[in-house]
């Protein structure tokens, strides 16, 4: 069951800057539900013996307000490019079943709307991050660099219960379409990293 993957993340979720799940699951969202997408592009990993280096997943997921009430409603999408195992090992990796950060989150998910196979782009310039996966979500976040910060460096979010990560720098949406699995909503707040690692 041994696996390994390192990449860059990117998110937008439906929440007003700054999400309140991200402070902690147990807080509420901003709003009665949060609506979030997580765009996982995998630079170098392998999954029981399989390489998955150089494909994305991407998973949508709608939450109740405080998301530890669980109920979680989640679809992925999985790199079109992917060959029948490659796409296999990644679902079971971000489905939960082979353990791992996404593992943790399996027991507040109550229904899985899906997976498909869709072209998704990801594409991250400085402090600029652009997504489009298929026809379904297109959006572009962009980290915040604070007011009179001459180095041009953006805010982080440090010590953050996340499955990616504990230190994500936080973006704002500056464009966003969000339509799949049922799923509907304008993204607003975010996060980055442009590395993050995980293993099991």
């Amino acid at each position: 069951m041994a696996w390994n993957l390192k990449g860059s993340y990117v998110e937008t979720c439906s929440c007003d800057l700054i999400c309140p799940c991200n402070a902690t699951f147990d807080h509420g969202a901003t709003y009665d539900y949060c609506r979030v997408t997580l765009v996982f592009d995998i630079r170098e990993g392998e999954v029981e013996g399989t390489d998955i280096g150089g494909l994305k997943v991407v998973v949508v997921a709608d939450t109740p307000k405080v998301m530890t009430d669980g109920n979680w409603r989640m679809g992925m999408f999985i790199d079109e490019r992917a060959t029948d195992e490659q796409a296999d090992k990644l679902a079971q990796v971000f489905g939960g079943q082979l353990g791992g950060p996404m593992g943790a989150l399996v027991p507040l998910v109550g229904e899985v709307l899906g997976v498909e196979r869709a072209a998704i782009e990801v594409q991250d310039d400085g402090v600029n991050h652009r997504v489009r996966v298929g026809d379904a979500i297109d959006f572009e976040i962009k980290d915040i660099v604070p007011f009179g910060v001459e180095t041009g460096e953006p805010v982080r979010f440090q010590g953050m219960f996340h499955p990616v990560a504990s230190d994500l720098t936080i973006a704002e949406a500056t464009r966003s379409r969000i339509s799949a699995f049922g799923i509907e909503y304008e993204g607003k707040t975010g996060l980055s990293t442009s590395d993050f690692s995980w293993a099991a």
